[in-house]
């Protein structure tokens, strides 16, 4: 497994869709999920700190879990399959056993921010679809096709909310 941060929630400048960026904390891979309008703001109220009137569905989820006695130990994206990143949330019951439900990246991660807990990505997905921008010695840093990928997202979307 390699632990990932959340690096980065971008909006796609060519229409309303959203990424997170998930970023390797030994390297500087990284491996991009395109998520929901939805739970890419989940995800971007609790990094920043804004404060919202009532639960959101991902604090709901979370306090039912604390509530049942319960612990998110940590989340993983495990999967891809035909273009669709899956992901298990991993518990730790109050009787001390693992549990492991299916779920989203998107609300994986959000719930994972909001508990603190490791997020990790499965070692064959990283290799394979992970992105490391490639520099060149004595040049300016290539990024080549992730830079062309970065260069789509509006940044300035993300202040607006």
């Amino acid at each position: 497994m390699v632990e990932v941060k959340v690096d980065a929630v971008r909006v796609y400048s060519m229409s309303s869709h959203r990424v997170v960026i998930l970023k390797d904390l030994e390297s500087e891979r990284f491996l991009p999920i395109w998520i929901g309008q939805p739970e890419a703001e989940a995800i971007t109220i609790h990094l920043t700190n804004t404060r919202v009137a009532r639960p959101l569905t991902h604090d709901l989820i979370v306090n039912a879990i604390r509530e049942l006695g319960a612990t998110v130990r940590y989340v993983i994206v495990n999967d891809l399959r035909e273009e669709t990143f899956y992901a298990r949330l991993v518990l730790r019951t109050r009787d001390g056993k693992d549990l492991s439900i299916d779920s989203r990246p998107s609300d994986a991660i959000a719930i994972a921010v909001r508990v603190g807990c490791s997020i990790y990505v499965d070692d064959d997905i990283m290799a394979q679809h992970g992105q490391q921008p490639e520099e060149e010695a004595g040049q300016e840093e290539d990024l080549g096709a992730f830079k062309d990928f970065l260069s789509t997202l509006d940044l300035d979307d993300l202040d607006k909310k």
